[in-house]
């Protein structure tokens, strides 16, 4: 679930492969509205659960965010995405706030 807040995003819950395509339309959908300018922070803070999919997800929403002219920035990503990130070689591509 993502929920929006003053400075950006909120996502609550699993990131799994079985929501991927849900959360990337949501956050897709806040980027684009023009409710979001500038800086925003996505909060990763409350994601109980990611697999590699979390990974495809933040950089979909870093793709729309370069492309609208916005800055985003990843806020406490859990540990397992932060290993995964490691893993797959990707961590210097991960905007940590």
């Amino acid at each position: 679930m993502i929920e929006q807040f003053s400075d950006g995003l909120r996502v609550t819950g699993p990131m799994l492969i079985a929501n991927a395509s849900a959360l990337l339309e949501a956050g897709r959908g806040f980027l684009r509205s023009g409710d979001g300018a500038g800086d925003i922070v996505i909060d990763l803070s409350k994601v109980e659960e990611t697999d590699s999919s979390a990974l495809s997800v933040v950089f979909g929403w870093l793709r729309t965010a370069r492309n609208r002219g916005v800055t985003l920035r990843i806020a406490q990503p859990p540990a397992s995405m932060v290993s995964q990130a490691a893993l797959y070689g990707v961590s210097d591509s991960l905007p940590l706030a």
